[in-house]
């Protein structure tokens, strides 16, 4: 079965990446929406969704800066209810469509995962996953730019 779906733990990820975000708190809206930016290209990049999960609890204010869209959900934990939770639930759901991938540095999260038939990955691991797809398709990009504009040049 296909890979249906990427779940990550966004705080996990977040704590894991501290130059993703600079100069701003990790639990800060400035730094969700840098993550949500990075994971909606790297949701491009390989056609793969991703729902990135914030736990909310605790937290007042609005949580909905960054909407969500086809290929990136951003789903944040009702009070009582934690992160891990949600990705639990989501992999259960998700069996009959494929397999997920989570993506936290929980250790156990990622156990109940596999157990639960998905594949789990640690965020310094999706990373660099993220970050080499990233640079290939960039590079991709500039070779396609390139002939076109050689092409463009001889007509």
């Amino acid at each position: 079965m296909a890979l249906a779906r990427i779940l990550v733990d966004g705080y996990s990820l977040l704590h894991s990446w501290p130059e993703l975000a600079r100069g701003h708190a990790r639990h800060s809206a400035s730094a969700r929406d840098e993550l949500v930016n990075v994971l909606r290209r790297y949701s491009d990049a390989v056609q793969t969704p991703i729902t990135v999960v914030f736990d909310g609890a605790g937290h007042r204010g609005t949580r909905q800066e960054t909407q969500s869209t086809e290929q990136v959900e951003i789903l944040y934990s009702r009070a009582g209810q934690t992160a891990d939770q949600i990705i639990e639930r989501v992999t259960h759901r998700m069996k009959p469509f494929g397999e997920v991938l989570a993506v936290t540095d929980d250790f156990a999260e990622r156990d109940t995962v596999i157990a639960m038939g998905g594949f789990a990955s640690s965020c310094e691991n999706f990373i660099q996953t993220m970050q080499s797809a990233l640079k290939d398709l960039e590079r991709e990009v500039q070779h396609y730019n390139s002939v076109e504009k050689r092409r463009y040049k001889r007509s």
